[in-house]
């Protein structure tokens, strides 16, 4: 344990933070993919700061680009609790055209390589780049050590996935040693594990590096005129054919009871968001936000307990099975295998059924929502009835491929205004 916390302790988290998120649509119109909003109370990125946190990884930068006041604004707000004099810190680095003023971030590598002479002044033997937008729980602790102990150039976090699911990712051949001997983007025939043939590796977008390579790597990379400057389109194919690329199984890696399955989520898209914040209100969520050993910080507003008033005929102010968030006000509606944000406040004769509320919405009376997202802020007029006519749900709102209402307050405005 001694060793592994000396290892921590000369590594930095680079969290990269800067992609807008499109699959998301309109979510996305007002804020970074890694500042959504997930599970009540957190934002997305919360997930990889709070893993290295609690790793005990205290060196962490965030590199912003699209869109960036909200994530920066919850980081100052959430994540202020470093002490620089501990030699603690979190520092965000906007895309500032700090090396060219012809370029932003041009990719991934990239956007370690700007802030070179940032990361030399941390002082730090070792890089862990984290994409800033999954939703999983794991100790960057014991790949660290793998890293380590196997002497490999890149470490890669890859998740054991069906290999018929497989074709959605970059995807890892390894021999028996987890040695990477290739990288295929999104193969029509992904390559089998070893020792499972029905699975295969698939990238997580989480690279372990010791910085002298990594410094040396990105300063060639970035004097070629052919490069995308993408550590997985670029960089981490090149490891692979001429150095040592190693594979880290999440499964080890992963934090949770013994029992529990493997959690990871990528909440790209509107139907992914749905699901996964609706799966937490299942009896036993496979996510659990409730662990003590292993929290998931963030930014807490001061609010007052949720609320529940009215006890009448159809008048009733109760939840079943969902997750109401503090500051919420359920006046005499009807809440059921539901999410709400901090500050969702219903009213009289509404209904609620596998609907995601964000921070701030207003809900009035004798609306009916069924299988929804809506955005923080909303103002669902009274009376308005959504998921149950497509049809007319589409005129207005975006429905998902797989039937989930996103509604925004623009929609809402222009329907106001045509009607």
């Amino acid at each position: 344990m001694a060793e592994t916390k000396r290892l921590t302790r000369r590594a930095m988290a680079f969290v990269l933070a800067g992609g807008r998120g499109s699959r998301l649509k309109e979510l996305t119109d007002r804020r970074v993919k890694p500042a959504v909003y997930f599970g009540g109370k957190t934002r997305i990125i919360d997930f990889a700061l709070s893993n290295a946190m609690n790793s005990g990884i205290r060196k962490i930068a965030v590199a912003t680009q699209y869109k960036a006041h909200s994530l920066i604004r919850h980081c100052q707000r959430g994540w202020n609790f470093f002490r620089a004099e501990r030699n603690e810190f979190l520092d965000i680095l906007p895309a500032s055209q700090r090396m060219s003023e012809e370029h932003w971030y041009r990719g991934t590598a990239d956007a370690v390589a700007q802030n070179i002479d940032i990361v030399d002044s941390y002082d730090v033997d070792y890089v862990i780049i984290l994409a800033g937008d999954h939703i999983y729980k794991m100790d960057y602790e014991i790949m660290l050590r793998e890293h380590v102990e196997s002497g490999a150039d890149v470490t890669i976090g890859c998740l054991t996935v069906p290999r018929a699911e497989a074709s959605a990712f970059g995807v890892m051949a390894v021999d028996d040693t987890g040695r990477i001997t290739s990288f295929l983007e999104k193969p029509a025939d992904p390559p089998a594990m070893p020792d499972h043939p029905n699975k295969a590796l698939a990238s997580m977008g989480i690279y372990v590096f010791s910085w002298t390579f990594l410094r040396d790597l990105l300063l060639r990379d970035a004097q070629n005129p052919d490069s995308t400057h993408d550590f997985g389109t670029d960089l981490i194919p090149d490891i692979v054919r001429h150095g040592k690329a190693m594979a880290h199984r999440f499964d080890v890696s992963c934090v949770r009871a013994p029992s529990e399955p493997a959690y990871w989520k990528d909440v790209g898209t509107v139907d992914a968001f749905w699901k996964a914040n609706i799966d937490l209100t299942d009896f036993t969520p496979e996510l659990n936000l409730w662990d003590r050993d292993w929290p998931i910080w963030t930014y807490s507003e001061s609010v007052p307990p949720a609320k529940f008033i009215h006890d009448e005929q159809k008048r009733r102010g109760i939840a079943v099975s969902s997750m109401v968030s503090g500051g919420c006000i359920i006046s005499g509606t009807e809440i059921r295998n539901s999410l709400l944000f901090t500050h969702v406040h219903t009213n009289s004769y509404a209904s609620l059924d596998h609907v995601v509320a964000l921070p701030y919405v207003t809900v009035h009376r004798s609306a009916r929502l069924t299988n929804a997202v809506i955005d923080r802020g909303v103002v669902i007029p009274e009376g308005l009835i959504v998921g149950e006519d497509p049809r007319e749900d589409a005129r207005w709102f975006r429905v998902s491929e797989g039937g989930v209402t996103l509604i925004t307050q623009k929609m809402l405005d222009k329907r106001a205004a045509e009607i």
